[in-house]
């Protein structure tokens, strides 16, 4: 099967939208994308759909997006689908929870607003689905599962609780504290994750990250901003995920229809990576036929069982969204593309890699299907820091050794770029065939879980200010330092203060005080800054605005 890598210029064609549509614009590229190497994008993983049910041009839809294979995904005539993200049933079935609405609805498109989420199933991941029962009212569903084995069902609109996936499904609220931080673009279009403990982590719209321990208890959050990209764009679709090495978060600027790529150690604090994660034009069969779908929207992920994404689903629209108009020949649909899977990778040595590390042995392991002794282009492969190994730099081989059906490649340790900043390094080239094969690595010299002190917005009582210190991280964290600075509206200083912080457990609290030499004014703003110091971990500073009552 042939590996597609779309052209940046090919694909930025068309990008400008129609006079009077106002949907979309132009981004600015940085100008180093263009020496990307091939993998060194998300976007470079998508591969060609199997073609299952024959190429038909018998169905809805602009020329553009046709002829297609209508079994892939769900479609009919009938509904309008979008959102939606697939789960693997315990009886070995796939189950897609999707919302829809009458495609001959009055508003068209914009009937969307009153959808309703229902459960679908196929023996494949690529479907074709068929709709088992409704739900309930929602819309751009996600669904999950809870360390207790009960599932979660969120939605605009609802969230609802099961024991299994045959339900019966209980709507109730999810519960939120914003622990005094403001909510950034509202709490929608929200994806989860599971921690390595079980506890649930969530993003919202606008890139705020929030924690609930067990996914019943409310939702925390922890970031006083938003984590995704320092660039113009407005950002909305979050898909969150976790591997056996890292979280992984992708998130639409839908205005530019340009996605970007983060990845995370912990969940909290983010990397973006260089070029886009996605853009239309991606939909292309084995065949090399195109579905050219003028909206990618919604992307949720299919993992496998060690958490690597193998499958993107997406709601897709066939025209502008307000030229959908009821019982026309426009509509929207789930597809689902496969991606490349990276491999299995492991740093043999435990020692910490520097600039002066003369080889590093990594580990490729075996699997169905992949055997890495005959399947790797061992003088293709580029290893270390993403910041190399993205651009065609970093390590290059030296040699290999069989560890029975697993192989080990040793390279020069020079140019791996490796730095503190650094929480997994990557692996980049060819597979034999020719096609792109990546994979990520723990640094071993890491914990595989660390601690995160996260604070409350400090508290004014009498002459003190009152901060609350929570272990919001998977491990103990050892005693800590915490320092304040408070300063009003123009910018003058007018309490400062560092404080001991004990030993805390996971999830566990404490109080640390301050003195204050003058009272604040009542009703006035302050803006405060808490840096937290942790031996051994970079400094984290929280802000955050203080308005003292009467």
């Amino acid at each position: 099967m042939t590996h597609v890598r779309i052209g940046l210029v090919a694909v930025l064609v068309g990008l400008i939208a129609p006079v009077g549509l106002a949907q979309h614009t132009k981004r600015t590229r940085p100008e180093a994308w263009e020496n990307l190497a091939c993998g060194g994008r998300f976007m470079d993983r998508f591969q060609p759909m199997p073609i299952r049910g024959g190429l038909t041009s018998d169905t809805w839809g602009a020329d553009a997006v046709k002829p297609r294979d209508v079994t892939n995904g769900i479609e009919d005539r009938e509904w309008s689908y979008w959102g939606g993200n697939i789960v693997l049933g315990d009886e070995g079935k796939y189950h897609l929870f999707v919302c829809r609405w009458r495609e001959d609805s009055p508003k068209g498109h914009m009937a969307w607003g009153g959808s309703g989420v229902v459960r679908t199933v196929s023996d494949s991941v690529y479907g074709p689905f068929r709709v088992l029962k409704p739900i309930g009212k929602g819309h751009n569903p996600e669904i999950f599962r809870l360390r207790d084995r009960t599932y979660c069902l969120y939605c605009i609109g609802g969230f609802y609780r099961a024991a299994t996936l045959d339900g019966p499904w209980e709507r109730t609220r999810l519960a939120c504290d914003p622990r005094g931080r403001r909510v950034i673009a509202g709490l929608s279009n929200l994806s989860f994750a599971r921690r390595e403990d079980g506890s649930i982590l969530m993003v919202c719209r606008g890139g705020g990250i929030w924690i609930s321990r067990d996914g019943k208890e409310p939702f925390r959050q922890i970031t006083d901003g938003s984590v995704y990209p320092k660039v113009e764009g407005r950002f909305e679709d979050p898909v969150l995920w976790r591997t056996n090495v890292q979280y992984h978060l992708i998130v639409n600027d839908w205005y530019g229809r340009i996605a970007y790529h983060l990845r995370s150690r912990n969940g909290v604090q983010w990397k973006v990576d260089p070029g886009e994660a996605y853009l239309p034009g991606i939909a292309v069969y084995e065949d090399g036929t195109k579905s050219d779908w003028y909206k990618f929207e919604r992307i949720k992920v299919f993992q496998d069982e060690r958490g690597r994404a193998t499958h993107a689903n997406f709601a897709v629209i066939d025209c502008p969204k307000r030229e959908d108009k009821a019982s026309d020949a426009h509509s929207s649909k789930n597809i689902v593309i496969p991606l490349t899977v990276g491999r299995l990778l492991a740093i043999v040595d435990r020692e910490k890699i520097t600039a002066d590390t003369g080889r590093i042995r990594l580990h490729v392991a075996a699997e169905k299907g992949f055997d890495p002794h005959t399947d790797v282009d061992v003088a293709s492969l580029r290893f270390g820091a993403p910041e190399e190994v993205d651009f065609g730099r970093g390590c290059r081989p030296v040699g290999t050794e069989k560890d029975g059906k697993d192989l080990i490649v040793v390279f020069d340790g020079q140019s791996n770029g490796l730095t503190d900043d650094n929480f997994a390094a990557k692996l980049l080239g060819r597979d034999a065939d020719g096609e792109l094969l990546f994979g990520y690595a723990r640094l071993p010299w890491l914990d595989d879980v660390e601690p995160i002190l996260s604070t409350r917005p400090l508290k004014v009582t009498g002459s003190r200010l009152v901060i609350e210190v929570e272990n919001v991280g998977q491990a103990r964290a050892d005693a800590a330092r915490c320092e304040m600075e408070l300063r009003d509206a123009s910018g003058q200083t007018v309490a400062t203060g560092s404080s001991d912080v004990p030993p805390l457990e996971p999830y566990a609290r404490t109080d640390v005080a301050f003195g204050l030499k003058q009272p604040l004014h009542s009703g006035g703003t302050y803006r405060c800054t808490v840096t937290l110091h942790q031996n051994g971990r970079r400094p984290r500073a929280e802000r955050y605005d203080v308005k003292p009552s009467s």
